[in-house]
């Protein structure tokens, strides 16, 4: 029986002469648990653009109104802004947008929609992640699905050059979560003594939980220069005294009529109203920061003393 010629590594001819061919094997694929765990929310990226927090210690002090109008200010002057509703139980930025969205984040974390499909589009090209309400399972969330939603913004932020993010009002273990995650943090205050002392003690967590940044102050719904001046001058006096830490003051947002009124209507109040006192103030923040330089070094060039209408 003749013996069978075998291929040789080295290419030349088998022992019959007959030419040699090189077969190479069909790459097996990956079997499901592997696959699996290359997409795991563990593998993500953080998002590596420009992220500000907004927080405040105490509700009703206009922090969602900020976060709104401030990035739909940036996108008239061509940012490409991705707006997250953290308020994850009682979400109210599609309200302030006049949007419907049909999804949201209850419907991302039931794992019945990807992330990416409940993103809607809002004014002046503003993409916002809209959140649940009425829905207090959302309200405490675990360390992991808050550490896969901020993951999961990292795979949205392509097409991004800035993610603001509207987080809860309070102190809860998920607003300290999304605060120390960002790379910013706003800290929107009034002149009352109860906001006052409430976005002191907000610092002081965020202080005590690892946070060593100054935050960035904005006293909203302020009578006058001077009493914004004011409110800020004392909460970086209390600040550097006992946190050692200083606020950088990012202005004020004068009370004006027109903010309610453009809430009722549903529609952010630069758009509503563009030459109230209030939309110039916002656009006065949002021209200051979208020139500003990203990183530890803007610290050094104070973006905005004064929003004077």
């Amino acid at each position: 029986m003749p013996r069978r010629s075998r291929v040789s590594a080295t290419g030349g001819e088998t022992p019959a002469g007959r030419p040699l061919r090189l077969v190479r094997r069909r790459a097996r694929p990956a079997p499901p648990a592997v696959a699996a765990a290359a997409d795991h929310p563990a593998r993500w990226a953080r998002p590596h653009v420009r992220t500000l927090a907004f927080a405040s210690g105490k509700g009703g002090v206009g922090k969602s109104n900020l976060a709104a109008n401030l990035a739909v200010a940036l996108g008239e002057l061509g940012a490409r802004v991705l707006l997250l509703d953290a308020d994850l139980a009682q979400a109210n930025l599609d309200l302030l947008l006049g949007l419907n969205p049909r999804y949201d984040l209850q419907h991302v974390f039931s794992q019945e929609k990807l992330l990416e499909e409940i993103v809607v589009e809002g004014p002046r090209g503003v993409s916002l992640v809209p959140a649940a309400s009425g829905v207090p399972a959302l309200a405490d969330l675990d360390d992991y699905r808050l550490e896969c939603l901020l993951r999961g913004l990292g795979q949205l932020e392509a097409d991004v050059d800035l993610i603001l993010i509207d987080v809860a009002s309070g102190t809860s273990r998920p607003v300290l979560s999304f605060c120390l995650a960002a790379d910013e943090v706003v800290m929107v205050t009034t002149p009352e003594m109860p906001a006052f002392s409430d976005a002191y003690a907000m610092i002081k967590l965020l202080k005590q939980r690892g946070l060593t940044r100054p935050p960035h102050l904005v006293v909203n719904a302020a009578a006058s220069p001077e009493e914004a001046e004011e409110v800020t001058h004392r909460l970086r006096l209390v600040a550097r005294r006992f946190l050692q830490l200083e606020p950088e003051s990012w202005g004020y947002v004068p009370f004006d009529a027109a903010v309610p009124s453009a809430v009722r209507r549903q529609e952010p109040v630069v758009t509503a109203f563009p030459r109230s006192p209030a939309a110039q103030a916002y656009r006065a923040l949002a021209a200051r920061l979208w020139g500003a330089p990203a990183g530890p070094e803007s610290t050094s060039h104070p973006l905005v003393e004064k929003l004077e209408a």
